[in-house]
């Protein structure tokens, strides 16, 4: 006999969970299944560890930017408190039950294992089956994608979840990718003394962001003495008991103890019953519309959704969900045109909307305004560690916005102006009248502004 209920979540990340947490709280009766840890990738592998492991990073870089500045310094790196840190601070150990806890506190009935979409409101978890009166949520994230490279499969290669556990570091490390992912965890061991080598397929590393953008990563990871390699590909893989050897497209190879697969996500919704409810169970993404609903009573939040790999995403989603399941009046609609993004990466890189390339490719005619921050006064009083610009992309036909860069020491957070700027679509004759203090990095608005026209 099924159990009656409101509403049934399957998965538990940062959108499941918040999703499920707030309907419990607002009075709904909510089953949450999930079978690995509750919170998902972000504070598990994703933000939380990484971004410990980036601060660490940075403390050791702005050490050593101490000589001819404010003296003299020397620096011995030691990941030892890195790992400590992430186990005890971050993880728990990898243990959930604080996470857990928090929900079942909420109202959620939690339940530990893989769910099945059986039909139209109708899930089975175990040997539980539950009837959602009001419907399903669907949130089970991604999983690392590993390409089919010759060789690759049964060597014991690292996805990110092995490279935030890791307690030893190598002597060095091959990273299979240049995205977000690969470049931090590039630059960080780089840091702590890894001899890194990044191979990416694509021109650039960074490819989706703005050229300059992918530049500028490269130039920084080439100063902390990291080997990159673009627009070539990995073509096989061998591993001999002690260390890796990948053979490149172009004929060289590349060796190291360990290797970073960091090639992106996918999604994993084989065997979740989405034909039950009329979705296609072998697409690449559930697609969502402005209500985030899939299907009738299924609604989709998160990674699955194909809209971004973001937690900030995630949570996004999982609002209007829970908006549109509780019958908000004027309830939220979703809307992409300004999804934020930063690579963490030091100098940080965020970007807002569209890059130049894509506006372009919208058919929009565009403006571009560009500074670089070694040029402002903040920039040249920072000094060391200063490198950087800001770019921005706007719709000469609207006036506005559409897309912009920051990239900076604090390129993550003079992002906030300009994606508000995009979101709202406050015109640019306005933007050139907003009066930016003086000397700060977000200044430097002005001065792309100013190169626009």
């Amino acid at each position: 006999m099924a159990e009656q209920v409101d509403v049934v979540v399957i998965g538990l990340g940062v959108g499941g969970e918040e999703a499920a947490g707030r309907l419990a709280e607002a009075g709904l009766n909510v089953v949450g299944i999930e079978p690995r840890l509750v919170g998902g990738e972000c504070p598990y592998y994703g933000c939380i560890p990484s971004k410990m492991m980036i601060r660490a990073a940075n403390l050791i870089a702005e050490t050593r930017r101490v000589d001819g500045m404010a003296g003299t310094a020397t620096v011995q790196p030691d990941w030892a408190p890195v790992a400590k840190r992430i186990r005890d601070e971050a993880t728990d150990n990898w243990n959930d039950q604080v996470a857990v806890d928090r929900l079942v506190k909420k109202g959620v009935t939690f339940v530990r294992e893989h769910a099945t979409i059986t039909g139209p409101r109708s899930v089975k978890a175990g040997d539980r089956e539950f009837e959602a009166s009001k419907g399903i949520i669907v949130a089970t994230g991604t999983v690392p994608l590993v390409p089919p490279i010759d060789g690759l499969a049964g060597t014991p290669f690292w996805t990110n979840q092995d490279a935030v556990r890791v307690e030893t570091l190598p002597a060095s490390l091959i990273v299979l990718g240049g995205g977000a992912i690969g470049v931090e965890l590039t630059q960080v061991f780089a840091r702590f003394g890894v001899a890194v080598t990044v191979v990416e397929g694509a021109e650039r590393i960074l490819s989706m962001e703005e050229p300059e953008s992918g530049d500028l990563a490269r130039e920084a990871l080439e100063r902390d003495g990291v080997t990159v390699n673009t627009g070539v590909h990995a073509s096989k893989v061998a591993h001999d008991g002690n260390s890796f050897t990948v053979t490149l497209d172009d004929g060289r190879s590349v060796s190291a103890e360990k290797l970073l697969v960091a090639t992106g996500r996918r999604v994993d919704i084989k065997g979740l019953g989405l034909d039950q409810v009329g979705l296609d169970a072998d697409a690449r993404r559930i697609e969502v519309d402005e209500h985030v609903r899939a299907a009738d009573g299924v609604w989709a939040v998160g990674d699955v959704t194909g809209v971004g790999a973001f937690t900030h995403t995630a949570m996004y989603q999982a609002n209007i969900a829970v908006h549109d399941i509780l019958g908000t009046q004027d309830a939220p609609l979703a809307r992409y045109h300004a999804m934020p993004r930063v690579t963490f990466t030091d100098p940080e890189i965020g970007a807002v909307g569209l890059t130049e390339k894509q506006a372009r490719e919208h058919g929009l005619n565009i403006a571009t305004g560009v500074t670089q921050i070694p040029s402002s006064s903040r920039g040249w009083i920072h000094k060391a560690g200063n490198e950087g610009f800001i770019k921005l992309v706007v719709d000469t036909d609207r006036g506005v916005l559409v897309g912009a860069t920051s990239a900076g020491p604090t390129g993550g957070e003079v992002l906030s102006a300009l994606a508000i700027a995009v979101h709202a679509a406050v015109p640019v004759h306005s933007l050139q009248q907003v009066i930016y203090a003086y000397p700060t990095f977000h200044r430097a608005i002005g001065d792309a502004l100013k190169d626009l026209f």
